[in-house]
């Protein structure tokens, strides 16, 4: 005998636990609201044989569950003002990807020519990625855990599995911000301490001869790197200060969640803008800055048939969202059932492209200025030169008289002679740390008044990593707060063990041999995973949850229902471009084999390296231990070898072995 009190439809589909006597997929599982209560009569509990699932309105004392309590219920926190959600998103999403890496690949593959590919792979991947996590975040009012736990147990894994990925992720992503802290607080010196080698007796230091001042100051100065990852070579101190700062920080940031968080943004979200602008201003008033925007977005069409190219791009895409991480469900779960998610994602997509493209204009405008810095400078010792060998008629000719000269001398390049080239340097690639650390640091050095560029350009990328890792952990603690046995515990509490465990995890990477580690985890803690998670994500959504069931749950929440295009990239071109990614880059694991670059001292310059045995194994168990939980789970919910309690709403699903014939009641609860 089944009751029913209130049929307050929501989505919530129980699948049932047996595979067998109706299927195991659970087409015909009952929908329960909020309020729905199942009564089971006692004479089918006295059958051990099968499973009875008994659904109860949410009591004041919820028993622990090991795997998930997901509260959705009035206690939920929600967002202050529709602002403060808009600019977490964008804080969450703009990061550091915006500014030292879209720039690098316009550079790479083909300038302007990349927007194309970039622009095809934000509209048929990124925004409807982005459309699924928000918009399911919202529909359930749930963490990620309890998204997955909800649209089917056996797929509890994947909300599992994002959150050690997300762990493994904001464990390297605060040394990003370490070492934003230790440049800031050398920036208040005046000169910068990178403007200059320093001098030993009087005379310059070998190694920064040999490399450059901006490149010392980064590998001997800040990191104090070692050799090899083999001879980490100790914690250096002032790291681990700006370590230990860098999470004290973030604590304080998010120790209650978006209610302290919330109020955060509104400095890391918009401060970023206002220095891009300032150094765009400065920048295209600086000689060579109109060189280096030509450079940038002069298209070279024939790079389009090259597929890495597209691949490049469907990459930047997905990490330049920030899909996967389970934050954007969590940030989606905190705002109102009638909030219209179809207009954030596009509002957020076109803010994250034009931040984007924005960046790279202020980028290359001070990059072209540093380019032409260093063709006057190749030109003033290489005039004198050649006119001491007699190739030009004094040191004083001109620039297009050195340039026709090099045309003649086949072997000037033996002779000393430099190119001299604007494209040459141009054409010099940097990306990540030594974009902003050193090609960025030299060109501020030759900026009037470097001091003050210095401190508001490392104020800027400091906003940038605290907006992306205050998304990254809220990703990770909304789903930490939402496990039952941790629900008596302040949140403050939690959120501090969190920061602590990843301070102590974090040391890693505050040795000689840190920056190395760093380029590991980048390269395999959170890629393969990442892909992985988000196209099960998909398919969970669309295909066990139903494209016509999210399809309305949209429409009821916005008024709008997603037509033709949401349905052919949901259904098929994300899936497969997910898919895509995910073959290519393991793909590219295999064929390639992985090196890191290393410091070389003797030479000062960066070498390729082969990663140790040892590390592989290392790389590689990451790779496992976050994507397991995802078989796992399934295989122990599959096969009942794990008993498990779920809170989904306001009610608390038990399941209890009892009779089979639960599975029947539950399909006339439909």
């Amino acid at each position: 005998m089944v009751s029913k009190a209130v049929d307050n439809r929501n989505g919530h589909e129980l699948a049932p636990l047996r595979s067998g006597a109706g299927g195991a997929g659970g087409a015909g599982g009952g929908v329960l609201g909020p309020q729905a209560q199942v009564a089971v009569p006692s004479a089918a509990q006295a059958d051990p044989s099968g499973v009875t699932i008994v659904v109860t309105h949410a009591p004041p004392q919820h028993r622990g569950s090991i795997i998930s309590r997901a509260s959705a219920g009035p206690e939920r926190a929600a967002w202050s003002n529709k602002m403060q959600f808009f600019l977490s998103i964008i804080g969450y999403s703009v990061g550091l990807g915006n500014i030292w890496r879209f720039p690098y690949l316009c550079q790479l593959h083909g300038g302007g020519a990349f927007l194309l590919p970039f622009a095809v792979m934000l509209i048929l991947e990124g925004i409807p990625l982005f459309l699924i996590e928000l918009g399911i975040g919202q529909k359930m009012r749930l963490g990620s855990m309890g998204v997955w736990n909800t649209i089917h147990p056996w797929l509890g894994g994947i909300g599992l599995a994002s959150c050690i990925v997300t762990f493994f992720v904001a464990l390297y992503y605060n040394v990003i911000i370490t070492w934003v802290f230790f440049y800031l607080f050398n920036s208040v010196r005046s000169p910068l301490p990178w403007a200059d080698c320093p001098q030993v007796n009087g005379t310059a230091v070998a190694e920064c001869l040999r490399s450059s001042e901006t490149a010392y100051f980064w590998y001997r100065t800040t990191l104090d790197a070692s050799p090899s990852m083999e001879a980490p070579g100790g914690l250096k101190w002032w790291i681990v200060l700006c370590l230990l700062l860098a999470w004290i920080v973030v604590f304080f940031i998010t120790m209650k969640g978006i209610q302290s968080s919330g109020k955060v943004v509104y400095f890391t979200s918009m401060f970023p803008y206002v220095v891009l602008t300032i150094f765009l201003i400065r920048g295209l008033t600086l000689p060579g800055a109109s060189a280096g925007l030509i450079h940038l977005y002069t298209p070279k069409v024939e790079k389009l048939l090259n597929p890495d190219v597209w691949r490049e791009a469907a990459t930047q895409v997905f990490y330049s969202f920030g899909l996967a991480f389970g934050s954007l469900i969590a940030f989606g779960s905190y705002n109102p059932p009638k909030n219209n998610v179809v207009r954030d994602v596009v509002l957020v997509s076109v803010c994250n492209a034009f931040t984007a493209i924005y960046a790279s204009l202020v980028v290359f405008a001070i990059l072209g200025f540093k380019a032409h810095l260093n063709v006057e400078r190749c030109l003033e010792t290489s005039k004198p030169l050649a006119a001491s060998l007699g190739l030009l008629p004094n040191a004083n000719a001109t620039h297009e008289e050195y340039y026709s000269m090099l045309q003649r001398t086949a072997n000037h390049t033996a002779m000393g002679l430099g190119e001299c080239s604007m494209t040459q340097q141009l054409d010099e690639a940097a990306e990540g740390t030594g974009l902003a650390f050193i090609v960025f640091a030299q060109a501020i050095v030759e900026l009037p008044v470097a001091p003050f560029w210095s401190v508001i350009f490392f104020l800027m990328l400091l906003a940038l990593g605290i907006g992306s890792q205050i998304g990254i952990l809220e990703g990770m603690l909304c789903t930490i707060f939402d496990i039952d046995l941790l629900k008596r515990i302040r949140k403050e509490y939690i959120t501090a063990g969190v920061c602590l465990v990843c301070f102590l995890v974090g040391l890693l990477f505050a040795s000689g041999a840190g920056e190395y580690w760093l380029q590991l985890f980048d390269s395999f803690a959170g890629t393969v995973g990442l892909v992985i998670i988000a196209l099960l994500e998909m398919i969970a959504v669309i295909y066990v949850y139903g494209h016509e069931r999210f399809t309305q749950d949209i429409e009821d929440m916005t008024g709008y229902r997603p037509g033709w295009y949401w349905q052919i990239t949901w259904r098929f071109l994300s899936p497969l471009i997910m898919t895509g990614i995910l073959v290519s880059s393991i793909g590219y694991m295999v064929i390639n084999t992985p090196k890191y670059k290393a410091w070389d001292a003797d030479t000062g310059k960066v070498v390729a390296r082969e990663y140790p045995p040892w590390v592989l194994v290392i790389a590689i168990t990451m790779i496992l231990v976050g994507i397991l939980p995802i078989p796992l789970v399934f295989l122990l919910r599959r096969f009942q070898c794990l008993r498990f309690d779920i809170n989904i709403s306001q009610g608390v699903i038990r399941r209890i072995d009892t009779t089979v014939s639960t599975k029947e009641m539950m399909g006339d609860q439909d």
